[in-house]
């Protein structure tokens, strides 16, 4: 994890977003609704614009922030977002439709772990974004990646978890330790998975890249 004044002066180079993200952000801060932090969110957007792909799917829609970034950074991309809470389903929906990007953000209401078999039929993905519940993120990985394209890229935000995956046996709170430990198994199985190449890079909240391996890349 970088230091908090390397932190506070990358994001001083961030550049100036527009007013519906920014309140966007006000809104996350005050109701206390999880967003990517803004340098783990520009380091992915600089690997989407990489990438290119054109579909994208994403578990955990939250307010939206995350799925009009990307649609905003990748123009040609279209992105399926899944969300469960009803509240933030409604909430999504009117940023989304204020950004105008109702006809390439598409909000499939639902549990993660109940609906997979619901996209099956739809083209695959190139991108799979990972951003919600931290302890099914194994779970995700393994019911969402049989719809990625061979050259598909999985991309987990939270693996690092505020620095408490580094130090399980200092953390004195009960929830975080078992959120930590659960993801300290998911970042060691990730690395270790026979059909993915993975590098976690620290910045932001951790993010964990997944590229698939052998000659269809």
């Amino acid at each position: 994890m970088i230091s908090t004044d390397v932190q506070t002066y990358l994001e001083t180079l961030i550049p100036k977003r527009s007013s519906l993200l920014h309140e966007m952000e006000q809104y996350a801060k005050e109701h206390r609704v999880p967003i990517m932090e803004l340098i783990g969110i520009e380091t992915m957007l600089h690997m989407l614009k990489l990438i290119q792909p054109k579909r994208i799917i994403e578990i955990g829609t939250a307010i939206g922030y995350s799925a009009i970034r990307m649609a905003e950074a990748v123009p040609q991309c279209d992105i399926v977002t899944i969300e469960r809470d009803q509240t933030r389903i409604q909430i999504a929906k009117q940023f989304i439709q204020r950004a105008k990007l109702e006809e390439r953000i598409s909000i499939l209401e639902g549990d993660a772990l109940e609906i997979a078999e619901t996209l099956e039929k739809h083209l695959k993905f190139d991108v799979l974004f990972i951003d919600a519940a931290k302890g099914q993120y194994q779970r995700f990985f393994e019911l969402y990646s049989p719809l990625l394209t061979d050259s598909g890229v999985i991309i987990s935000d939270n693996v690092l978890f505020k620095g408490f995956v580094a130090n399980i046996e200092k953390t004195e709170q009960k929830r975080q330790k078992g959120i930590a430990t659960k993801l300290s198994h998911y970042n060691e199985w990730l690395v270790k998975h026979p059909q993915y190449d993975t590098t976690i890079i620290p910045i932001g909240d951790g993010i964990a890249i997944s590229m698939k391996r052998g000659e269809s890349r």
